[in-house]
């Protein structure tokens, strides 16, 4: 009887989209594209590399459940126009049973700029009852060999960044403090 075993997945480090145009109708009044499509970009992307790990379309019918979005945190750094070509990078930084923590960035086809960076949690969600469970151990293989390919990236700059307006006199946790002759203190 012959070994039954799935065929392993490969993994390219970072993952490297297809290559996506920007849509007449994505540009705004200030002649550039309104962020709400850089979303589009980046879920276009996420879609095809999860679908590498089974998470695409097919896995939603057969299996009856799915991933959602619990938290973002993007980061607009360069504006994009109708000529721009676009490729996503997605960087699977951790998962566990039930989420999974990757890192994405919007980089210029031809120029290879960095246009948006998006942090995001999603969860693994029963399609019928709409509650998080875990996701199958063939997907958590998949994520496995994913992170292994993944782990030996550099930790994004932008991971775990904080929004806030710098306030004089305040500092956050972390922070660095000047003293006095140079030296530098933790708060």
């Amino acid at each position: 009887m012959a070994d039954e075993r799935p065929a392993s997945v490969f993994f390219f480090a970072p993952f490297v989209s297809s290559t996506m145009p920007i849509e007449q109708g994505w540009i705004d009044y200030n002649g550039h594209l309104n962020m709400a499509y850089y979303h589009v970009l980046f879920d276009r992307a996420v879609d095809e590399a999860f679908s590498i790990v089974g998470l695409g379309p097919d896995y939603v019918a057969e299996r009856q459940a799915t991933y959602f979005a619990a938290e973002v945190h993007v980061r607009y750094r360069r504006e994009l126009t109708l000529d721009d070509r676009v490729r996503v990078t997605l960087q699977l930084v951790d998962f566990d049973e039930k989420r999974v923590h990757f890192y994405t960035e919007i980089r210029h086809a031809l120029e290879g700029w960095v246009a948006a960076t998006s942090e995001n949690l999603s969860l693994h969600v029963d399609a019928t009852t709409r509650r998080v469970i875990p996701f199958p151990d063939d997907i958590l293989d998949n994520l496995t060999v994913m992170r292994c390919c993944h782990a030996r990236l550099p930790r994004p700059a932008d991971l775990g960044r904080v929004i806030g307006v710098p306030r004089p006199g305040l500092r956050r946790e972390g922070e660095s403090v000047a003293l006095a002759g140079g030296a530098r203190a933790r708060h």
